[in-house]
């Protein structure tokens, strides 16, 4: 490195899009067991602007707890610079990718250069360019823990049984509701990656996209409600969640499942009269699962769709594109000078 400071986004203060700030700041030292990572691109996720705003729409005993000025962000993709001496599995020219700390707010990605746990990463897929590594991370391995491995045991903060992923072998029906969005199109792939059949509910125009994701149903939710017309599913993994995830409980056989990603509102004795069980969980960094999913992305099996980019210094219109909607994929940071 020519210096001893970089570019990096900042918090000062909770608000909009407009307390972002592009600003000049120290390289970050290394603890044991991490590495420096010189960051080519940066994935931009809900949890950005959930700490931006002060976490409001979370309940107050799962807001974690950090100090001002904050460099936000979890998901980075970029080259190794420099190595802790404990370190062993990476060396300095290595390409990687990962989910930083997550879930706390301590991945501190929005910059330059990114102080990354070892474990917290995977080699990046060769076969993928950095913007799609880094938009893979967070998305894509929350729905690989919602389906396929939970992979940790710790307790989620929005319930107390520990999430089990149900079987998605062929014959079994699954309904991704938000099929386009970030965790919606990971989950949609991962299950027909099982060999499940998948219902895709997003918007009309996103049909052509959802299709060729391997969707083998559309339902277009601002035609019809997807409730109404989806019938005997095994599973309903709900990207929205929220106080509306409960009326999926119609389009569940007995016996079946329903995931809120966002922690969903429901009737615990309606869930028990219908034998259907709720179940989320909260994304967790995992190098070693992150490098199975690599695999995936490598080959093709699933892939990752960007919806746009933006410089580093303008986390502000990137944030200001994410809370209008209807994102297709995900948003990513690009860093100027990787």
């Amino acid at each position: 490195m020519s210096s001893k400071t970089m570019k990096a986004i900042r918090l000062h203060e909770h608000g909009g899009p407009e307390v972002l700030r592009y600003e000049e700041v120290p390289v970050p030292g290394l603890k044991p067991g991490e590495v420096l990572v010189r960051a080519h691109a940066v994935g931009i996720n809900p949890p950005d602007w959930y700490l931006r705003d002060g976490m409001q729409n979370l309940p107050p005993e799962t807001r974690p707890k950090f100090d001002f000025p904050v460099i936000p962000g979890t998901d980075v993709s970029g080259v190794v610079e420099a190595v802790a001496p404990d370190v062993d599995g990476f060396a300095v020219g290595d390409e990687v990718f990962g989910l930083l700390r997550f879930p706390s707010f301590d991945g501190s990605t929005y910059a330059e250069y990114v102080a990354a746990p070892a474990a917290h990463l995977a080699r990046k897929p060769a076969g993928i360019d950095h913007v799609r590594a880094a938009g893979a991370a967070m998305s894509g391995l929350t729905a690989w823990q919602f389906l396929i491995e939970l992979g940790h045991d710790h307790p989620s903060p929005f319930q107390e049984a520990r999430h089990r992923p149900v079987p998605l072998a062929p014959g079994a029906t699954v309904l991704v509701n938000g099929a386009a969005g970030g965790v919606g199109h990971f989950a949609l792939q991962l299950a027909k990656w099982q060999g499940a059949h998948v219902i895709a509910v997003g918007a009309g125009a996103q049909e052509p996209f959802l299709r060729e994701l391997g969707a083998d149903e559309f339902i277009d939710y601002t035609t019809v409600r997807a409730e109404e017309v989806a019938r005997d599913v095994d599973l309903v993994i709900d990207t929205v969640g929220g106080p509306t995830s409960s009326r999926f409980f119609q389009s569940i056989k007995r016996g079946g499942s329903l995931f809120p990603v966002f922690f969903g509102e429901y009737d615990a004795d309606e869930a028990a009269r219908l034998q259907i069980t709720v179940s989320g969980t909260q994304v967790r960094s995992n190098g070693a699962q992150l490098a199975e999913l690599g695999a995936l992305l490598d080959d093709g099996t699933v892939r990752v769709a960007i919806g746009g980019t933006f410089p580093l210094a303008q986390a502000r219109q990137a944030h200001e594109r994410a809370a209008r909607g209807n994102i297709q994929g995900k948003l990513v940071l690009t860093v100027a000078g990787s």
